[in-house]
């Protein structure tokens, strides 16, 4: 399904053939990935457990993200609220409107199944902009503090900050 074709970005279902394309593409780019995350996203759009999306920047892929509502993970885990999940454009494609564009398909998504949706963001450089973006786009702190692996963060616990570690922000759509 296509969701948003205009400017050369194109945002539609994924497909198992982004699978080997997306990982091949952060692997270059230095990230540590493999397409077990990617197979995962393609089982849940195909079973109706998410809303999985990919956009293409002038027939490549460029980046994705995924939306699962009702969903039972974080602060608003079991609330009926929609989770994005796994938001990211290769740094090749940066700067073109790609993440702004895949965050309005999802959020317009989202607001299909219900008035908020909600997502966690990590907490060490690399998610800087996408943690500024959210702010700009409405997104506020959830008020329950640091995550760790789906737990609430205990005080005075040490913590790896790696991508498990997580600040909630949530966003009333309607």
């Amino acid at each position: 399904m296509i969701y948003y074709n205009e400017g050369g970005i194109l945002i539609r279902t994924i497909k198992e053939s982004d699978v080997k394309t997306i990982t091949e593409a952060e692997i270059a780019q230095g990230w540590n990935q493999t397409e077990d995350k990617y197979w995962m996203r393609v089982r849940d759009n195909e079973s109706g457990k998410a809303v999985s999306l990919v956009a293409e920047y002038k027939g490549d892929p460029a980046g994705y993200i995924n939306v699962y509502p009702n969903c039972c993970n974080g602060p608003f885990g079991g609330m009926g609220y929609c989770e994005i999940v796994d938001f990211g454009v290769l740094e090749k494609y940066r700067r073109n409107g790609i993440g702004s564009k895949l965050m309005d398909v999802a959020e317009q998504v989202a607001g299909e199944y219900a008035d908020t949706v909600y997502l966690g963001v990590g907490l060490y450089a690399d998610y800087g902009s996408a943690q500024r973006m959210y702010v700009k786009r409405g997104y506020i702190p959830d008020g329950s503090g640091v995550w760790y692996g789906g737990q609430i963060a205990e005080p005075g616990k040490m913590y790896c900050n790696d991508d498990d570690l997580n600040l909630y922000f949530s966003k009333k759509l309607r």
